[in-house]
């Protein structure tokens, strides 16, 4: 007898929708298997401690971190190296820095319109002022 049926005791077989009585009720051993295999994976980093991608051969390593300039540097330049800065907020950073000359801090950055906090703390280790 399934177990759905003994759930509803007044409920003849026949009552339950066949689909249900396919459904099981307990997980298989190899979805729990799958399931704990992918949590230790995502649990272990996906690479060992210290292990580092390799660049493929004839392919040279890509810089991890690039600093940018924001008293010097362009609008396409802030765009492509900060994350969450667009284009237009990028010309907004240029046009101010043009409006009330060169930043005297990374804080300043916050008042261009659109720079908030999490932005800036986002991309603080890739801000420079020099």
């Amino acid at each position: 007898m399934n177990p759905l049926t003994q759930l509803i005791p007044h409920t003849p077989a026949a009552a339950v929708p066949r689909f249900f009585l396919r459904l099981p009720v307990f997980p298989k051993p190899r979805a729990i298997a799958g399931g704990l295999l992918l949590a230790a994976t995502l649990a272990s980093g996906l690479l060992a401690p210290g292990a580092e991608a390799q660049p493929r051969q004839g392919e040279e390593p890509v810089a991890q971190e690039q600093t940018v300039n924001i008293n010097t540097a362009d609008a396409e330049a802030l765009s492509s190296l900060l994350s969450g800065i667009g284009q237009a907020r990028a010309e907004a950073i240029v046009r101010y820095r043009e409006m009330y000359g060169p930043f005297e801090s990374v804080e300043e950055l916050m008042e261009v319109s659109g720079v908030g906090e999490a932005t800036l703390a986002r991309n603080r280790a890739l801000i420079s002022l020099e």
